[in-house]
């Protein structure tokens, strides 16, 4: 929580982790494992920050998906929100990232590519990428 009663920044991507961490060890392999556990490295992070989050004890929904794949990564991107609370309402949506993981061979400290069969299981998530709001324009 920071100085506002609102969800600090930094527990944003602590959220976003906690749920693809508990979405990789529920989706396993046919041999037991999970990308996870073979070896998997956030190389990059991107936050948009949508409306505040106050403190409170009642969960959030957090909805991720695939966007990409590359020889050894792939875009995850997610949705922090609240489902609308009567029918017909929008949902409230705190944040959207983005996070960019590679695969990783953790007795050769290096990245490795993906296998067949860790594909399959992510092209099972896969969805059309959301839009991130427009940028202003930055002056230097």
């Amino acid at each position: 929580m920071d100085a506002y009663g609102h969800v600090n920044n930094v527990q944003f991507l602590r959220l976003v982790e906690d749920a693809r961490v508990v979405a990789f060890a529920a989706a396993g392999s046919d041999e037991g494992g999970s990308v996870v556990s073979t070896g998997l490295l956030v190389a990059r992070s991107e936050i948009e920050y949508v409306e505040p989050l106050v403190y409170r004890t009642a969960p959030v929904a957090i909805d991720l998906w695939v966007t990409a794949f590359a020889g050894a990564s792939f875009d995850l991107q997610y949705e922090v929100r609240d489902d609308p609370a009567e029918e017909g309402g929008k949902p409230v949506i705190y944040a959207r990232a983005e996070s960019t993981l590679v695969l990783y061979d953790l007795a050769n400290h290096r990245p490795r590519r993906m296998t067949p069969e860790e594909r399959t299981t992510l092209e099972a998530w896969v969805d059309e990428p959301f839009v991130w709001r427009s940028r202003k324009a930055r002056s230097r």
